[in-house]
C-alpha cells in the first residue's frame, strides 16, 4: 500500500484497525508532510512495533529513479521515474531567481522560486501533435499517491539545501482533467493545513479544454489556478494540431471559461505555443483577442519547444514580440514565457517518459 494514497480519514481508520492510539495519526501525518520523512525508521517518535508494521505494510516510494538530467544553466532538473508496472513518467524542477545568481538577476533571496512540473498520467490520450507526451499515446492514470510522491521526492531533495517548493504546476505528462478525481485528491492532501500546508493559489492546473471538467472545477469554487492550452484562434486550425477540438470546439471552451470566471471571479490563463508560420501572425493575435474580449484572462505565450514527432519550428523572438504587442494593443495581457530546460527536453510539451539518450 502506497502511504501517499491515504488521506487523513483513511489513515485514521487504518491505524484504528491496528489498535493504535488516535494521536499516532497526527504523528505519522506530520512526519510525512511536515518533516518529509521518507522511511519508517525516521519516525523515531513512534514505537518500534509500529515502525516495523509500517515497513511491512507501506510503500514510501512508488517508483525508482531511473536517471536525471540537469540543464546546462543549472536551473532545471528532469527526473525519469519508473513505476512498478514498468511505465515511465517524468517530472521537472525549475529554479527561478536562484540566490547564487542574485548579482546577475538582481533579485532578493525571498523572491527565489522552486517550481515543480508534475505528471498526472503515464502518456496522454489527447494526441496534440506538437507534444511528445501526446505522440506516445495513453498508458494509464496515476493514483493520487503517485502524483503526491513526485512532489515529495523533490521536496525532500530541496530540504537538503534548505530550499522549499514554491509552486506546483500540473503541466507534465498527461491531461490533469482526464484524471480529475486523483488530481483533486492529491491537491487536497497537499493543501491540508495540518500537513504539507501548500496554498491552493500556488497550484496551477493546465487542461486542453475538457469542458465538463472546467465547469465542475468552477462549481467546486477552488482557489487553484486554471490554465487552458488553446494554441489556435479558429476551429479549423486548432483541430489540425489538437484532436480534442473535435469534441470540444473553441466556442465551447471559451464559454466554459466564461462560466468559470463568473463563478469564481478568478482569472484564466490561456497557453499558446508559438509555432512559426502557423499561429504567430498579427492576424492570428487579433483573432485571439476578439475571442477573449471582455474576459478576465491573460495569455502566456512561449516559442514552441521541439519534439521528434513534429516538424513545426519555434517562432523567433521578433515575431513573438509582435504577437504580444498586437494582443496588448487589443486589450489582452500577454507574457512571453522564458523557455526552460529545452536542452534536456524538459520544456513544455517535451516530456516523453522514455530513457534519456
Amino acid at each position: 500500500m502506497l502511504i501517499y494514497d491515504l488521506d487523513l480519514p483513511a489513515l485514521t481508520e487504518l491505524l484504528k484497525s491496528w489498535d493504535e492510539p488516535v494521536y499516532r495519526v497526527k504523528q505519522i501525518w506530520q512526519g510525512l508532510y511536515q518533516h518529509l520523512y521518507d522511511s519508517p525508521e525516521q519516525f523515531t517518535n513512534l514505537s518500534k512495533s509500529l515502525r516495523e508494521r509500517m515497513t511491512s505494510e507501506f510503500i514510501f516510494s512508488p517508483f525508482k529513479v531511473r536517471t536525471y538530467l540537469d540543464s546546462s544553466d543549472g536551473f532545471t532538473r528532469k527526473t525519469l521515474f519508473e513505476l512498478p508496472d514498468g511505465n515511465l513518467i517524468e517530472a521537472v524542477l525549475m529554479r527561478y531567481g536562484d540566490p547564487a545568481d542574485d548579482h546577475t538577476l538582481n533579485v532578493k533571496r525571498s523572491t527565489s522560486r522552486r517550481t515543480l512540473c508534475i505528471s498526472t498520467q503515464a502518456g496522454c490520450a489527447m494526441g496534440c501533435v506538437f507534444c511528445a507526451t501526446g505522440q506516445m499515446g495513453f498508458k494509464r492514470n496515476l493514483s493520487s499517491g503517485e502524483i503526491v510522491a513526485q512532489i515529495m521526492y523533490y521536496a525532500q531533495m530541496l530540504k537538503k539545501t534548505d530550499e522549499v517548493v514554491s509552486n506546483i504546476v500540473f503541466m507534465g505528462m498527461g491531461e490533469p482533467f482526464h484524471n480529475y478525481g486523483n488530481v483533486m485528491a492529491a491537491i487536497d492532501r497537499l493543501n491540508d493545513p495540518n500537513g504539507f500546508k501548500f496554498g491552493a493559489r500556488r497550484f496551477t492546473i493546465s487542461t486542453v479544454g475538457l469542458v465538463p471538467q472546467i465547469r465542475r472545477f468552477a462549481d467546486e469554487g477552488r482557489q487553484v489556478n486554471l490554465a487552458i492550452s488553446l494554441h489556435a484562434a479558429t476551429n479549423e486550425e486548432r483541430l489540425a494540431i489538437m484532436p480534442v477540438n473535435k469534441k470540444y470546439n473553441i466556442e465551447e471552451v471559451i464559454e466554459a471559461c466564461r462560466y468559470y470566471i463568473e463563478k469564481t471571479h478568478r482569472r484564466v490563463t490561456f497557453e499558446w505555443a508559438l509555432i512559426s508560420g502557423v499561429n504567430d501572425s498579427p492576424e492570428v493575435a487579433r483573432q485571439l483577442a476578439a475571442r477573449l474580449k471582455g474576459m478576465l484572462v491573460h495569455v502566456n505565450a512561449i516559442p514552441l519547444n521541439p519534439t521528434k514527432g513534429y516538424s513545426g519550428a519555434a517562432t523567433d523572438r521578433q515575431w513573438a514580440a509582435v504577437f504580444k504587442e498586437t494582443l496588448e494593443q487589443a486589450g489582452v495581457g500577454c507574457t512571453i514565457r522564458m523557455r526552460r530546460g529545452v536542452d534536456i527536453q524538459a520544456g513544455c510539451g517535451q516530456l516523453a517518459g522514455s530513457v534519456f539518450v
